[in-house]
């Protein structure tokens, strides 16, 4: 099986990561606790197969050679008497959320050496993180990468987490993203970066996000992009779902942020599992960029799962076809998005669709569902009849099947035209620019230049939006 490296930058990408680890811990049957909430102790029988176990678990996780062979964990004391450790790299030039990490129950699944920390912090400000930080620290992330690649047999990708409105997350993560382009130019470099609300509670957030933004396009694989109002408003959806009492109590009992990051952490193990676990339609990671991307820069990708729920329940009871008609309509709502934009408006064509199936789903399920989608959506006209589909036999811990949806729509666009119309209020006043100036590498240009590369993605993605259909009539033979 594919081995991932993640790496965590940032006060959101290691908050995220604290919710990823214990998630990713389920998912093999693994009982730990995250936030105080003891998670639900899985049955072996959700993987069919030992040896299904023992295949994937290095996928995040590096197993010393003489346990390798005997792989059944029960609980984190048994992670830490085999020493396991977590393929993990955690940033942060503040250590209050990577302190977390080496106080909990999970302290001793990461390695020291690939702990890069600092104080007091980028100063909510794009430059120092990815110009001071970026380079007083580009030796040490380095050899903390490269300590954990060097145990990997068969590296995937990198999973980057950062978010995208504070300086460490968004300056030092974009500063990261390009150093693994420099140094593992082959290896897929995935992004969930999370975008700051409409109400920021950083006044320079629209300058970082610019500047990251351009970054990403630049250096990125694929970008999956996440909105915290739209974490919010899924939690507060679930919330308010009476028959739900499991996800009710998950929730209340979260710490701040901590369910809004487990949605993040399931998505990513989903976009995972075929290249984690067997399954008769298995979907590598590196076949997502290449049926997703069609061309180079537009590789921001809409994402959304179903069942959206956290806690793992019970299994579902409802009639099989159904649910499975019920997780394909879930998926496609736009309640289920991580980003507040709809993929499928009307004015706006798709590029390029995914959707990735776990546990008890069918070819059957699946070719009734793309018949729908391919109905009731716009595509363009290459785009159309092609539809990627992955089928991954081991489902998420607590269900019976799962969906995620991928979708490369030029309603993205929407979402890069939000970001220049927030930077433009602030940078008409020239508000905090001297802030940026001040530092060392950074020229007031690179505000223009940034927003001028994202309004030519946007047009980028309007040519392919009113591209027409030729038709090409045959050659009459004389």
């Amino acid at each position: 099986m594919s081995q991932f490296i993640t790496v965590q930058v940032g006060q959101c990408g290691n908050q995220i990561g604290s919710a990823f680890w214990p998630l990713a811990l389920h998912e093999y049957g693994i009982q730990t606790t995250s936030g105080g909430v003891n998670l639900l102790k899985v049955q072996r029988n959700h993987v069919k197969h030992i040896n299904d176990l023992s295949n994937a678990f290095p996928s995040f996780f590096h197993v010393p050679v003489n346990t390798s062979d005997n792989l059944y964990f029960e609980d984190v004391a048994d992670l830490n008497k085999a020493k396991v450790k977590a393929r993990a790299v955690l940033i942060d030039m503040e250590d209050s959320v990577v302190s977390r990490f080496k106080q909990g129950p999970l302290r001793q699944l990461f390695d020291q050496t690939c702990i890069v920390t600092n104080y007091p912090g980028s100063g909510n400000n794009w430059a120092i993180g990815y110009h001071v930080h970026g380079r007083e620290y580009h030796d040490r992330i380095e050899e903390s990468i490269r300590h954990v690649v060097e145990k990997c047999d068969r590296l995937h990708g990198f999973l980057l987490m950062h978010s995208l409105g504070g300086g460490t997350g968004s300056g030092l993560g974009t500063a990261t993203l390009k150093l693994l382009k420099d140094y593992y130019s082959h290896v897929e470099r995935v992004v969930s970066c999370v975008y700051p609300a409409n109400i920021q509670d950083t006044i320079t957030a629209p300058y970082n996000t610019l500047l990251a933004t351009q970054e990403l396009i630049e250096h990125a694989t694929c970008v999956f992009p996440v909105e915290n109002k739209a974490l919010l408003d899924i939690c507060n959806i679930q919330m308010n779902k009476r028959e739900n009492t499991n996800q009710m109590n998950y929730n209340a009992s979260c710490k701040p942020f901590h369910d809004m990051n487990s949605i993040i952490a399931n998505k990513l193990l989903h976009l995972t599992s075929g290249s984690r676990f067997p399954g008769s339609l298995n979907m590598d990671m590196n076949e997502v960029a290449t049926n997703l991307v069609p061309y180079p820069r537009l590789h921001y990708i809409f994402s959304s799962i179903s069942p959206i729920t956290l806690s793992a329940p019970n299994m579902c009871t409802m009639q099989e076809t159904k649910l499975q008609d019920e997780l394909f309509t879930n998926a496609w709502s736009r309640n289920n998005q991580l980003i507040r934009l709809d993929p499928l408006q009307s004015n706006s064509v798709v590029l390029a669709a995914a959707h990735i199936a776990r546990g008890n789903t069918t070819l059957t399920d699946i070719k009734r569902n793309i018949e729908r989608f391919q109905n009731k959506s716009k595509f363009t006209s290459w785009s159309r009849d092609c539809m990627k589909i992955g089928l991954c036999s081991i489902p998420p811990a607590g269900h019976s099947s799962s969906l995620l949806c991928l979708l490369n729509s030029s309603a993205m666009s929407l979402l890069f035209k939000d970001i220049i119309q927030e930077f433009s209020k602030l940078y008409r006043r020239k508000a905090h620019v001297h802030h940026y100036t001040q530092v060392h590498g950074f020229e007031e240009t690179h505000f223009i230049e940034s927003k001028e590369n994202i309004l030519n993605l946007c047009e980028c993605y309007a040519e392919v939006q009113n591209m027409e259909e030729t038709n090409t009539s045959r050659l009459q033979v004389i």
